[in-house]
């Protein structure tokens, strides 16, 4: 075996294990989108975040690990006279691992990473989209604002000791208190019950 042929099959572990990895990122990611879709019919008050930083360096990637699965798939050796289905195992054979995981990063970065950017973060019928993915009324032990900043909503589990934080836009500030008020009014959201992380006596309609 040839050096180069080596660097071939080294380069190949790399991108199967990178595969592996974006294939947990690409189910999280695919499992949120999901969760939303059913969802997004509920809405009550909600915006599209700020794309994330380096948005475009991201679709960039994506399009780049189209061209190159593209050219993985054509430069692998197919049997002459045979099928498609030959071809195919011609080219899980002979590059699989690269392929897997250059089909893993081009699902997430070509779709469904731009896909995200479409989940309305805010208020729905049963709990807040926060900034890092849903939380339901009834699993909210606590509200307060974060202190020094214009709009950050601080999201306490009443069910572990974590919190989530939502970026609410300034123009949106006051709808989300009466909503969120609301919601504490009707004993939708049990303040300061569980064992989860409280933020305070001060968790009541007055918090928001």
């Amino acid at each position: 075996m040839t050096d180069l042929q080596q660097l071939g099959h080294r380069l190949e572990y790399v991108l199967l294990a990178l595969g592996l990895l974006f294939l947990v990122v690409n189910l999280r990611v695919g499992r949120d989108l999901w969760a939303w879709w059913r969802r997004r019919t509920a809405a009550r008050l909600t915006w599209l975040a700020p794309k994330p930083p380096f948005y475009a360096v991201n679709l960039a990637i994506g399009v780049m690990m189209g061209l190159i699965l593209m050219a993985t798939l054509l430069t692998v050796p197919r049997p002459d006279g045979t099928g498609l289905h030959a071809a195919v195992r011609a080219v899980v054979h002979a590059q699989g691992g690269a392929v897997f995981g250059e089909g893993m990063m081009l699902l997430y970065y070509g779709y469904l990473m731009p896909l995200s950017t479409r989940i309305g973060r805010g208020l729905y019928e049963d709990g807040v989209w926060t900034d890092s993915g849903f939380m339901a009324y009834g699993d909210i032990g606590g509200l307060s604002w974060k202190p020094g900043t214009a709009g950050t909503l601080v999201l306490a589990s009443r069910l572990r000791a974590v919190a989530r934080t939502l970026s609410v836009p300034g123009t949106r500030l006051g709808e989300v208190r009466r909503v969120l008020r609301e919601k504490i009014g009707e004993h939708a959201i049990p303040m300061d019950e569980g064992p989860g992380l409280h933020l305070g006596s001060r968790d009541t309609r007055e918090s928001v």
